[in-house]
């Protein structure tokens, strides 16, 4: 169906952000947006394919307000004129007083329906003012606190729209978004610093005898480098791993979709390691052969077993994870509150019969 005749069918999702609430939400604006992600993002458009059809909505409307968010900063004529933009439009859309622009339009209904705090697609912003101020990331840990606000809060914002707010789900929501986006640093190395950008951290270049302003100055392949991305790509592995535990805490339907989003991009640093770990003459990527392949894998794998990986939050996502937690949608907190419940009813079975006289 035309994106056109799909604009005008009314989407609706049951509001769940309240306890006291059940009321229905319709998203008007939200199938506009799907050509934004078929355009903007094969990976994530292939993806999304499998999820279910409220959720793909509400995640296409995201991902067309955080496209179009990328997109003004990544003019190379974009100052932080255009981050303080941003800032007046979300302002504009939490208010329900949304501009014109249909990425904006569906983005303020989404947040609505689904309680999204503020302060999430804020900290994305700031990951946009890094760009456009030229930060430097000396530390491994640097580059995640950006790959926290840039991809992070696009973690918490689809796990919200799942209806998952427990502080262990969104802290492996967090986890997923870090390492999707360490392996688009990986994958990105040549051309970000054509751009003028490195997003490897400083210390690791020291370590193998490069430099920041050489590698923008000149980037090239070479062993030292390659020692650099491959290592990236194993912090990205490990936390991957940890986010894939994650998957377990959402629900039946959305799970196929996000492990094939995890699937895909995982394959993404899977041809990185294929390429050498050169990322300056090659771009890596997957193709839609793969693409599909993965796809089935994330539809036939097992269910996962056993509990949601227990670990906090990185520190540099905690922030994040503490502003959309609802503690008491915790699913561990649920299960020792049944214990304690079931020991309490125990004792009271085991008091001994007053006999009446």
């Amino acid at each position: 169906m035309p994106v056109s005749e799909m604009s005008e069918a009314i989407h609706t999702v049951p509001d769940l952000a309240s306890s006291k609430s059940r009321k229905t939400v319709k998203l008007r604006h939200a199938a506009e947006c799907l050509d934004v992600i078929r355009q903007g993002s094969r990976s994530f458009h292939f993806a999304s394919l499998v999820l279910p059809r409220d959720i793909r909505m509400a995640a296409a409307s995201l991902y067309a307000f955080c496209r179009v968010s990328d997109d003004l900063v990544d003019d190379p004529r974009a100052t932080l004129e255009a981050a303080h933009r941003l800032r007046e439009r979300l302002a504009l859309a939490y208010e329900g007083r949304p501009i014109d622009h249909i990425a904006d339009r569906a983005f303020a209904e989404v947040v609505e329906a689904y309680d999204i705090p503020q302060s999430v697609p804020l900290s994305m912003i700031e990951g946009f003012e890094w760009d456009l101020t030229g930060k430097r990331y000396e530390t491994i840990g640097d580059v995640i606190d950006y790959g926290a606000r840039v991809a992070g809060t696009v973690g918490v914002m689809m796990s919200l729209v799942m209806h998952r707010r427990s502080p262990r789900t969104l802290a492996r929501a967090c986890d997923l978004g870090v390492a999707m986006q360490l392996i688009n640093i990986a994958r990105d190395v040549g051309e970000d610093a054509r751009n003028g950008r490195v997003y490897l951290p400083a210390d690791w270049l020291a370590e193998a005898g490069l430099n920041v302003e050489e590698l923008m100055k000149n980037p090239q392949h070479s062993d030292a480098l390659a020692s650099v991305v491959e290592r990236l790509l194993d912090e990205a592995d490990a936390i991957f791993e940890r986010a894939r535990t994650g998957f377990a805490d959402l629900p039946a339907s959305c799970r196929p979709g996000i492990r094939a989003a995890g699937f895909v991009y995982a394959g993404i640093g899977t041809q990185v390691r294929a390429n050498g770990f050169n990322s300056v003459d090659h771009r890596a990527f997957t193709t839609r052969r793969q693409k599909l392949r993965l796809l089935l894998r994330a539809l036939s794998v097992a269910e996962i077993n056993g509990a949601c990986d227990e670990t906090p939050a990185l520190a540099e996502t905690s922030y994040l994870v503490d502003a959309a937690a609802d503690h008491s949608a915790d699913p561990r907190s649920r299960g020792e509150w049944l214990v304690d419940l079931s020991a309490k009813l125990h004792q009271h079975d085991r008091r001994p019969t007053r006999v009446q006289s």
